[in-house]
């Protein structure tokens, strides 16, 4: 399915077969293909199969990637359909593990809130935040939606403003503020009738809207292929023609960031960086019937690898670690022109 199908036109439950098919099909990718089935098939009101994707995930005898947020999707689930006792365990076990990982703290947390439990919802964005932001002096992008989260709830209780909540203002990018998207008391324009406090209200809901499609669409970027270099080596070694687009390991890294750089100037969002394998690709020709040698092939296999969630934003956050894992950070490797 692409990212923009119209939600209309989307048959979940035969969405959630094919994302089951495909982790069959790719078992290094089965974590991330089943949390998407599991997801369609939440979507379809089917919560009990859904539960049973996250069952199978959790028992499976390979480590999870992230665990913490395929418990945290479990949880939520089960309190959809009235297993609330079993969602509140996993909840207080998952709050007092601490994970590492914005995803299973906002779940949980608005879990909470959907659930009219605001008092524990913002002391679970608190306890995310405090976790998370510690040793930062800016806050990573992935730990927007927590601020963000966290003052939503901290209005509707009444609560005076507080640093965060005054920084989760200077980050919100939106026409409308977030003390306006936040007002607990918009509920009651939905039912007016003044035309002027309709159109308001529309307009609040369009950039609420806005910020929902933005954060969706983050996890389909426009992926450029990246080969490690003993990879590289092996497949042109194997494959000699694929050479005139690889010339040298160097050559190849700085066209991977000139390439991102050129996107970016473009207004192209959502760059981001898939890594290849020469096994994984011999088995994507397989797939296509066709042969690795083929230079038209390289582009699909980056944009299959992105669909099956093995991007990463392009460019790293400040601080963080090169993309081409030479072990020095960005700005002092391959983002050198960008500081």
């Amino acid at each position: 399915m692409r990212p923009d199908t119209p939600a209309e036109n989307v048959d979940h439950n035969a969405e959630a077969a094919r994302l089951e098919r495909a982790a069959g099909l790719y078992p290094e990718d089965a974590e991330h293909l089943l949390l998407q089935a599991a997801a369609h098939l939440e979507l379809a009101g089917d919560r009990p199969g859904a539960t049973t994707l996250y069952d199978r995930l959790l028992s499976s005898s390979e480590p999870l990637e992230n665990p913490h947020l395929v418990r945290a999707l479990k949880a939520s689930n089960l309190w959809e359909y009235d297993h609330e006792a079993e969602a509140r365990a996993i909840i207080d076990g998952l709050r007092a593990t601490s994970p590492g990982h914005p995803a299973p703290w906002l779940i949980i947390a608005e879990s909470l809130e959907s659930h009219d439990e605001l008092e524990a919802a913002e002391a679970t964005f608190t306890e995310g935040l405090t976790l998370l932001l510690a040793g930062h002096a800016e806050p990573p992008h992935a730990t927007h939606p927590l601020l963000y989260g966290r003052h939503r709830v901290r209005r509707m209780l009444g609560a005076a403003h507080d640093e965060w909540d005054g920084l989760a203002d200077t980050l919100h990018s939106l026409p409308v503020s977030l003390d306006e998207l936040h007002d607990p008391k918009r509920i009651w324009s939905l039912g007016s009738d003044n035309p002027a406090e309709l159109q308001a209200e529309i307009g609040r809901l369009r950039a609420e809207l806005g910020a929902y499609r933005e954060a969706l669409s983050r996890p389909f970027p426009v992926a450029i292929l990246h080969w490690p270099e003993t990879e590289l080596q092996e497949l042109v070694s194997a494959y000699p023609t694929l050479a005139t687009e690889y010339p040298s390991p160097e050559e190849h890294l700085a066209t991977i960031e000139e390439s991102l750089r050129e996107l970016a100037a473009s207004g192209t969002p959502n760059l981001g960086i898939v890594t290849g394998t020469v096994p994984s690709y011999e088995a994507f020709a397989a797939s296509e019937s066709a042969s690795p040698a083929e230079i038209t092939l390289l582009p699909q296999y980056a944009t299959t690898l992105a669909a099956r969630g093995r991007a990463v934003a392009w460019p790293p956050e400040r601080g963080a670690g090169c993309w081409c894992v030479s072990g020095r950070v960005y700005e002092e490797c391959h983002g050198i022109l960008n500081v």
